[in-house]
């Protein structure tokens, strides 16, 4: 089967061709970190516009890297939602017209669903498994029962992780995407220096909230101050809160549900201290934790198609005329 992946969800355009769920034969993503950087942030009406300059340059590069037209593909795969709306409906109306020239069936794809299954895309797990998706857009714990079934256990209240990080970062004047700057400037730095808060930690529940984490860093800061000689140890004390308040929550879910398997997916779990606190205490509990490579953790159209190979697998495809979302009601999928 040859499926096309299309991801415009966000910021990144990105196009892939796959083969039988594992080979992909192409994988082009085209970054607007560049145009965002000067705003400390994405600004979703230039996303939009920049999508609908490269989404064709994009698929034309995707099938010339994968030696294939479209008479070859058997699937088109989309991001449906969640995303940016105008970024969402771009690859959506794109998707629609190739499945529509080249009468091959179309799948609107779950984004969120799409780098918890990119697992797949590196290794093959057994289900059930909890997926831990962390990004600027969303902190979310789902349960997978077997392919295309899942529900959400847990979500934030609030920011996502990778928010927090960008609006720390932009705070700072240390750049954006923030999470990467952060990483880097907590390298030398100690997680034990300062003791922030670990938010909703004790609640008996699977959900998250980085707000008030954030604030509690700004506070810092603004009382104490920051320089050279404390940055490091500042930013690794907020990396590590960050990473305690995943780790402890979503292995809690996992003893509490009785599930021996964690899948790490997101731009967040691009993070090496955050895959450090996963591997090592899982390991004390037994449970087995899974994460794609670095660059399949990030936006990509190959995650979408892989998850479209498992719905085609099942026959379940989508008509035509199916809508973009932004948000979506977490009920179980």
């Amino acid at each position: 089967m040859i499926v096309l992946g299309i991801d415009t969800s966000c910021d990144d355009t990105s196009l892939a061709v796959l083969k039988d769920r594992r080979e992909i034969l192409s994988n082009v993503v085209s970054s607007q970190v560049p145009l965002h950087r000067l705003f400390g942030g994405v600004v979703p009406e230039i996303a939009s516009r920049k999508h609908v300059e490269l989404v064709d340059v994009v698929y034309r590069e995707a099938m010339e890297q994968a030696g294939l037209s479209l008479s070859d593909v058997d699937v088109v795969a989309v991001t449906q939602g969640p995303g940016l709306i105008g970024s969402v409906l771009v690859g959506l109306c794109f998707a629609k017209g190739l499945s529509q020239a080249s009468q091959k069936p179309l799948i609107g794809v779950n984004h969120i669903e799409a780098h918890a299954l990119s697992i797949f895309l590196d290794q093959e797990i057994d289900f059930p498994f909890l997926a831990l998706i962390v990004s600027g857009g969303h902190s979310v714990i789902l349960l997978f029962t077997e392919p295309a079934r899942f529900s959400m256990i847990g979500t934030t209240r609030d920011d996502a992780v990778g928010e927090a990080f960008d609006k720390i970062a932009k705070y700072l004047g240390l750049g954006y995407p923030g999470g990467k700057v952060i990483e880097d400037g907590a390298k030398s730095g100690r997680g034990d220096s300062v003791s922030f808060p670990r938010p909703m930690i004790d609640e008996k529940n699977y959900d998250f909230s980085f707000s008030g984490l954030k604030t509690a860093f700004i506070n810092y800061v603004k009382k104490n101050g920051i320089s050279d000689s404390n940055r490091s140890d500042i930013l690794a004390s907020f990396q590590e809160a960050a990473c305690d308040i995943l780790a402890f929550k979503t292995l809690k879910a996992a003893k509490d549900l009785g599930i021996r398997r964690i899948v790490l997916g997101g731009g967040v779990a691009s993070n090496g201290r955050l895959r450090e606190v996963f591997f090592e205490r899982a390991e004390t509990e037994g449970i087995s934790v899974h994460v794609p490579p670095s660059k399949l953790c990030t936006d990509n159209g190959a995650m979408v198609a892989v998850t479209g190979h498992f719905y085609a697998s099942l026959n379940r495809f989508s008509p035509l005329d199916i809508k973009g979302y932004s948000r979506m009601s977490w009920k179980a999928c």
